[in-house]
């Protein structure tokens, strides 16, 4: 990727044009390939965690096989925790650039750095985001290999709350569903759940014209479950049978999604479904999703309580390492992904 380097000092390539009136070429898609109106009327449910726990794990799973999106709320998530993150990362963005250009980097196998949407780059057009990726192993004080921003100053110590919380947040909706599928409460807290959490903080501009581009493509996470904090703004849209669901923003939710990981280890009873990010010319918008992310050399495949006696798992047996080589090379588009595992 050719970066704007020149006139943005390596503070990100979309928000170094955002200001300049029109969309560059490098960002406009064929026609065909343009955000198409949404039409669809339905909403994402919205699961409140602090009720019975028999409903709530049942409306989680009904919810996940559905739709595979959903809201929660009353989750146990601090709101001065999510809203610190919130305003802690926005400062990030409004740093000079010359503040943020030693941490922006295209190497994909840096945990942490700052880059403009280089992993979804198709043919020669750009996504408009600029995107802050940090990782971070457990226990968080055990974890000496952050190599985090130094500016602003309590941008760790907010993001390190951040992180031990939404993980938790993580993992009891992994129990829930365990619970509802018959697996052991704790079927996902070993080597699934034993790498690095990973945030991306997902910084979208003011576009000058949003009918030419999108923030982020269509496409599924490539992890087990992602929390997204997705702030005040619209953005988010979920496909749903040929449409795009527009995902309003509830106050102090966070919205959960299931990534491919969940789908091949629960055999297919769970999806993973794609969505994408809309841009607009009015407020820049920023959101913090947070990824569960097993080790390379983990192994990846459906759960033998799932797969009904006499018969074959639909999907082969990976490590991590070769799932992510193999998603990396097909895209992140559901189809692609799916016929690349599925037996």
């Amino acid at each position: 990727m050719e970066k704007l380097l020149s006139s943005s000092g390596g503070g990100g390539a979309a928000a170094a044009v955002a200001s300049q009136g029109q969309l560059p070429d490098c960002f406009v898609f064929p026609a065909d390939r343009r955000p198409p109106a949404s039409t669809a009327t339905v909403s994402l449910p919205v699961i409140d965690l602090s009720g019975p726990r028999d409903a709530v794990r049942r409306a989680v799973l009904d919810a996940g096989k559905e739709l595979g999106f959903f809201q929660v709320v009353n989750h146990g998530v601090p709101p001065e925790v999510m809203r610190e993150m919130a305003a802690v990362c926005e400062e990030f963005f409004r740093l000079p650039a010359e503040d943020k250009a030693a941490f922006y980097s295209d190497a994909e196998e840096n945990p942490n750095r700052l880059f403009s949407s280089t992993i979804y780059e198709v043919g020669d057009q750009r996504y408009w985001r600029d995107c802050l990726r940090l990782a971070c192993g457990f226990p968080v004080a055990d974890d000496t290999n952050t190599h985090w921003p130094d500016k602003p100053h309590h941008l760790r110590e907010v993001a390190e709350k951040f992180f031990v919380a939404t993980r938790g947040l993580g993992i009891e909706l992994l129990r829930l569903l365990c619970e509802g599928m018959g697996l052991r409460p704790d079927y996902f807290e070993l080597d699934l759940t034993a790498g690095d959490v990973i945030i991306n903080v997902n910084h979208y501009p003011p576009c000058p014209d949003p009918s030419l581009t999108l923030g982020l493509p269509p496409h599924c996470d490539r992890n087990l479950i992602t929390l997204l904090l997705q702030g005040d703004v619209f953005g988010l849209q979920v496909s749903y049978n040929g449409d795009w669901i527009n995902v309003e923003p509830v106050p102090d939710a966070f919205v959960v999604n299931f990534g491919h990981l969940l789908e091949i280890a629960t055999n297919g009873v769970l999806k993973s479904i794609e969505h994408r990010a809309m841009t607009n010319s009015a407020v820049a918008r920023t959101s913090v999703a947070t990824f569960m992310m097993p080790p390379m050399e983990c192994l990846v495949g459906p759960a033998k309580e799932l797969v009904a006696a006499g018969d074959q798992p639909q999907y082969r047996t990976v490590t991590f390492r070769e799932f992510m080589r193999i998603y990396k090379t097909v895209g992140a588009r559901r189809e692609s992904v799916e016929k690349a595992f599925k037996i």
